[in-house]
């Protein structure tokens, strides 16, 4: 434990140092702000339990420019006390990059997100599942060498006929570079809908660790509302 404070510790004095981690965040996948380099590819694959559901799904992302970067996933859910297994919507995306830390003095990092979510199980109880999904986010920060701040805002409208609704994201979260190999990220996510019965409030935590282009993270989350605690399991290669 005293290690792990240390390397904390350690971490939050390199982020207060000022210096930028030009070497490191080309290849921390995890790091909240992070967006991919022109021609790379990220392929994030995720396994999480909760709830009696089992959740597995892919994720593939391509830069299309060092500012740009488009992606597409797709999800299918085991339901172990009930019927809702079923695949999510398709789900295409894309990142833009507003501001760079050089573009200002503050060295704020600053992306837009937009996005549609199509098709999906009529099975399934969660709004991603819903037939239609759009929408659009602000993601801003600031990052050092040891450790990241940074918070999305993020929009959705559901177009569906039983389930159509709004509801609106916002998620801050804090990542610590330990030291070459070592993450860790607490986060908390806080979700208004038009539809109360989707309100949500989740408090998670993750650990990274790097082996050169690949990262394994595992990651606990817990929801307030419902009090349901998910554990999960994500595979980060960039190629």
């Amino acid at each position: 434990m005293k290690k792990i404070l240390g390397a904390i510790f350690c971490g939050m004095c390199l982020a207060t140092s000022g210096a930028y981690a030009d070497d490191i965040l080309p290849y921390d996948t995890s790091d909240p702000l992070y967006i991919l380099n022109e021609k790379h590819i990220l392929s994030q694959t995720t396994l999480a339990y909760w709830d009696s559901i089992l959740r597995g799904g892919e994720t593939l992302s391509y830069g299309i420019t060092d500012r740009l970067s488009i992606s597409g996933n797709i999800h299918y859910q085991v339901d172990f006390d009930g019927k809702e297994d079923g695949f999510s919507s398709f789900d295409v995306g894309g990142t833009y990059r507003l501001s760079t830390p050089s573009d200002n003095d503050a060295r704020i990092i600053s992306d837009v997100l937009l996005g549609l979510k199509f098709g999906g199980s009529s099975h399934v109880r969660t709004p991603e599942y819903a037939d239609s999904v759009y929408y659009a986010g602000l993601r801003f920060g600031r990052q050092w060498t040891g450790m990241t701040l940074a918070m999305t805002v993020k929009s959705s409208w559901i177009f569906d006929d039983t389930r159509g609704m709004a509801f609106i994201d916002f998620m801050p979260e804090a990542y610590f570079r330990l030291d070459e190999y070592w993450r860790i990220g607490p986060n908390f996510i806080w979700r208004k809908a038009t539809n109360p019965h989707y309100d949500q409030e989740w408090l998670g935590g993750k650990i990274v660790r790097q082996f050169g282009r690949t990262q394994y993270i595992g990651h606990v989350d817990y929801e307030f509302e419902s009090d349901d605690l998910q554990v999960g399991f994500k595979l980060n290669i960039l190629f």
